[in-house]
């Protein structure tokens, strides 16, 4: 019989060690917490990211909001076509219809964001959102 390579001893190591798949699964769960918290709103989680980030720019390039957001281009604009079309965002800049989902929207995240640290703990919590903000400085170090 041939042995596969990776072999499932190593397999096995991925799996348990991928810090990649690690984050993705990670993210996915936080992501179902606030995408569910926030449907009432009618804006999904990253759609709700999308429009704190403009509102604290009040206007933006492109290319900036997408570094903020740690996006490529590509995947900023898909994100913001279903807000332009809902009238939410124009020439990224925060429309006053984006203000009031934002409003609408925002109790609905603190209301998941404090389930998410409840559930840790704030040690965990405060330890994991440091983690990951080192994490996210990998990239810039390119």
């Amino acid at each position: 019989m041939k042995t596969s390579y990776p072999d499932r001893a190593q397999r096995l190591r991925v799996r348990n060690e991928c810090t990649a798949s690690h984050l993705r699964r990670a993210s996915r769960a936080i992501s179902r917490i606030h995408d569910q918290a926030l449907e009432p709103s009618g804006l999904s989680g990253a759609q709700f990211s999308l429009l704190v980030a403009l509102s604290l720019f009040g206007e933006a390039p492109l290319q900036r909001v997408a570094e903020e957001l740690g996006l490529d281009r590509t995947t900023l604009t898909r994100n913001l076509q279903p807000l332009e079309r809902d009238g939410l965002v124009r020439l990224l800049r925060l429309t006053d219809a984006g203000q009031r989902a934002l409003q609408r929207a925002y109790p609905l995240w603190e209301k998941a964001q404090s389930a998410v640290v409840k559930a840790l703990g704030q040690q965990r919590w405060t330890t994991l959102l440091d983690g990951l903000e080192a994490t996210s400085r990998l990239r810039e170090k390119e």
